[in-house]
C-alpha cells in the first residue's frame, strides 16, 4: 500500500512525568482523540522517569560503565558503546539532562515491554489499537547530526522487508529492507524537538504499519555480531584483531577464501624493514597436492634426521604426529625470507646483527600476516617446521636459492571456539630505566 499522506504532529500539555505515573492514562488525557491504526512516538526520557530509571550519580561516567557492555570505539572522553539493551551508541544512552542536578537519565530497561505496556493501556482506556514507538536520539556513523529511532515498538512493523519485489522500472529488490520504525521516529522528532517540552507524539494515515499484534519490537532492528561490518573502531579493531590472535591447530572442511588470504598478505608487507627493503616473500600452497607433496618430502626428511639422532621408532611416529595441524589445514602458506638489499661488512659480528634485523623484519611481516587472518576471520598456526630443512622446501617448491622457509603458517576455519587464555600482566614484561 503507497499513502496518498499523512499528518504528524506534538501532543500539547503534556504534564512533566515522576516514578511510578502511568504513561498510557497521561497520553489518553492530552490526546483523548487517537484512532485505530495512529502511531504514537514517546520519547525514551518520560518512560525512564516513569519506570524511575533515574539514579544519583555525582560521576556520570561511573553511570555509562555500569551500563556498558562492551566499548566499540574511543576518542577522547566520548565513547561509543553497546549498552545492556543492545543498542549501540553514544555514552551506553545515559542522559544528564532533562533531569534533577546530581541525577542521571538510563534508558528504560527493556524498551519493547515498555512500548507493550503503553499500547496495552491505551487499549484499555481508550479502546484503540495503536501502534507505539519509544524513541531516543542517535548519532549515526558516515553522517553529521543526530535523529531519534526506534529503541522500542509495540504493534509496528518496524522492519518493511521489500526484498523479492521490483522497482518501478521492473528491477529486482535484492537488498531493501526499511527501517519503518527509525523512519516514524524521525519524523516525530520534526514536531517534538530537542528542548520544546513535547514528548510525545503521534502520525497518522499510515495504518499499514500499525500491526494486529505486538509484532517483534525494535530489537528486530539491532543488527547481530555476525552481520556486523563496522562492529568496532579503528584502534578497538586494531586492539581486538591482535588480542584474539590465536594458535588454531583444527580446522573445519570449509575452503579458504583466497582472496583473503592475498589480503592478509598486503597486510604483511607494510611492516617495517632494514635499509627499506621488501624483505618478505609468501608462497600460497592453494592445492592439495602442492600441500601432499611438500608435507610428504618434509616428513621424509624429518624422519631420516630423527633416525639419524637415534630415536625410536615410536619416538619418531609420536613427533611426526605433531606435525598433523599443517596436514590437516585446507591452505597452506610458506613465508620465506630474502636478503635482497642487504649491507655485506666483510666482519662477521656486523654481518650476523645485519641477518638478525632482516629475520626480525621478516617475524613482523608474519605477525602482520596473521593477525590480519584473524581479522578476516580465518585461524592460523605458525609452525616452524621448514626451517629445518630448507633445502627440501626450496627444492618441492622450485624456490630460487637465496629464498630461506622461515616455518609455514595453517590457515583455515576454526572448528572450535580457542581455550580461555589466561591473562598477561603487562608489567611483568615491562622494565623502566
Amino acid at each position: 500500500m503507497s499513502p496518498s499522506g499523512y499528518r504528524v504532529w506534538a501532543v500539547p500539555g503534556f504534564p512533566e512525568v515522576r516514578p511510578g505515573d502511568d504513561l498510557a492514562k497521561l497520553i489518553a488525557v492530552a490526546e483523548p482523540d487517537l484512532c485505530d491504526g495512529d502511531v504514537l512516538l514517546v520519547t525514551s526520557k518520560i518512560v525512564s522517569k516513569a519506570e524511575g530509571r533515574i539514579v544519583e550519580a555525582a560521576d556520570r561516567e561511573a553511570a555509562i560503565d555500569a551500563e556498558t557492555v562492551r566499548v566499540v570505539a574511543r576518542r577522547g572522553s566520548l565513547r561509543i558503546v553497546e549498552n545492556r539493551q543492545g543498542l549501540v551508541m553514544a555514552a551506553a544512552g545515559v542522559d544528564a539532562s532533562n533531569t534533577p542536578s546530581g541525577t542521571v537519565l538510563l534508558l528504560p530497561e527493556d524498551p519493547d515491554a515498555s512500548a507493550r505496556a503503553i499500547r496495552a493501556g491505551l487499549r484499555d482506556v481508550l479502546g484503540v489499537e495503536v501502534g507505539v514507538i519509544v524513541t531516543d536520539t542517535f548519532g549515526r556513523p558516515w553522517r553529521a547530526g543526530l535523529t531519534d529511532v526506534a529503541i522500542g515498538a509495540a504493534g509496528v512493523r518496524v522492519l518493511d522487508d521489500l526484498r523479492g519485489g521490483t522497482d518501478a522500472y521492473g528491477n529486482p529488490l535484492g537488498a531493501t529492507v526499511v527501517a519503518s520504525a527509525d523512519e516514524l521516529a524521525a519524523a516525530g522528532d520534526l514536531v517534538k524537538g530537542k528542548a520544546s517540552g513535547l514528548p510525545v507524539a503521534v502520525v497518522r494515515g499510515l495504518p499499514h504499519v500499525v500491526a494486529a499484534d505486538d509484532g517483534e519490537g525494535a530489537r528486530a532492528m539491532v543488527r547481530g555480531a555476525r552481520d556486523d561490518m563496522f562492529r568496532l573502531g579503528t584502534s578497538e579493531a586494531v586492539r581486538q584483531a591482535v588480542t584474539q590472535r590465536r594458535t588454531v591447530r583444527a580446522f573445519t572442511d570449509e575452503p579458504v577464501d583466497p582472496d583473503a588470504v592475498r589480503r592478509a598478505v598486503a597486510a604483511a608487507v607494510t611492516a617495517p624493514a632494514p635499509h627499506h627493503t621488501t624483505p618478505w616473500r609468501f608462497v600460497l600452497l592453494e592445492s592439495a597436492a602442492s600441500r601432499v607433496r611438500l608435507l610428504d618430502a618434509m616428513r621424509d626428511a624429518w624422519i631420516a634426521d630423527l633416525r639419524r639422532d637415534g630415536k625410536s621408532e615410536e619416538s619418531i611416529a609420536k613427533r611426526v604426529r605433531r606435525g598433523d595441524v599443517l596436514r590437516n589445514a585446507p591452505y597452506l602458506v610458506v613465508p620465506c625470507l630474502v636478503m635482497d638489499g642487504s649491507h655485506t661488512y666483510g666482519d662477521a659480528r656486523r654481518d650476523a646483527a645485519e641477518r638478525e634485523m632482516f629475520v626480525v623484519a621478516t617475524g613482523a611481516g608474519v605477525q602482520n600476516f596473521l593477525v590480519a587472518l584473524a581479522g578476516e576471520r580465518l585461524g592460523s598456526a605458525w609452525v616452524s617446521s621448514t626451517m629445518f630443512c630448507r633445502d627440501v622446501v626450496r627444492e618441492v617448491l622450485d624456490l630460487p636459492a637465496g629464498w630461506d622457509p622461515m616455518g609455514a603458517v595453517a590457515v583455515g576455519h576454526p572448528a572450535g571456539e580457542p581455550r580461555p587464555r589466561p591473562e598477561r600482566e603487562a608489567g611483568a614484561f615491562i622494565e623502566v630505566r
